[in-house]
């Protein structure tokens, strides 16, 4: 049982929070690549270049069996013609949910660049031989801690995971992939989004159709 603390009355943040300044032009529909998944790479490379930090941390919002969304931030591994690439434990709650509903939605968010992408698709798993090689590009020591202890289980403290750990460090031999590997988000939609002054952002989203995508302004 956690000891009850005296908690502040009102704003737990002690003061109003505002937006940053947004200085970049308007973004134009010209501008916009026919692919959203090449102009994603484009927006990805220029956060990369201006200098935001782990601009490949996404987050990956998922729903249970019931229905109760969940949403937790992962890292990108790549993006390919077929969508974003992620890895996880196949039996954790990730894996669990996206068994369960496959339908999921990421964001980005780009601070330094005054950017966010929100995406809305399919997650499946990929082939065998690719998660090899995601596995295999781990570390050593990385790739002997997935076989610690599953995901998101309790544990009583800190020095119970750290001795799982070493017990499995220390074995000689080459660890066979777990129960863990890659999977891709392959897109329905894509909405791109970029802060504007006086909080007339731009928006513009990208909707999978048999032929190729539309795309639409929105406000914002």
């Amino acid at each position: 049982m956690l000891p009850n603390v005296a908690r502040p009355t009102g704003s737990y943040l002690n003061a109003p929070t505002y937006g940053p300044a947004f200085t970049r032009p308007v973004l134009r529909r010209a501008e916009l690549s026919a692919d959203p998944l090449w102009q994603f790479a484009q927006w990805f490379g220029e956060a990369s270049e201006g200098g935001q930090q782990d601009p490949a941390a996404m987050t990956l919002a998922t729903v249970d069996r019931e229905g109760a969304p969940d949403a937790r931030t992962v890292s990108l591994k790549d993006v390919d013609a077929r969508g974003f690439i992620f890895t996880s434990h196949y039996g954790g709650p990730k894996g669990r949910d996206i068994e369960a509903q496959p339908r999921v939605a990421l964001a980005f968010y780009w601070p330094s660049a005054g950017r966010q992408v929100r995406v809305v698709g399919i997650a499946e798993r990929l082939p065998a031989a690719e998660s090899d090689r995601y596995f295999e590009a781990r570390s050593p020591v990385m790739r002997r801690a997935l076989l610690a202890m599953p995901p998101s289980q309790p544990i009583a403290d800190r020095r119970t995971l750290d001795d799982a750990v070493v017990g499995v460090v220390g074995r000689s031999g080459s660890p066979a992939r777990p129960e863990w590997g890659g999977y891709v988000v392959r897109p329905r939609v894509m909405e791109f989004w970029q802060g504007q002054a006086n909080r007339l952002h731009d928006r513009f989203r990208y909707e999978k159709e048999a032929e190729g995508w539309t795309l639409t302004r929105l406000t914002p």
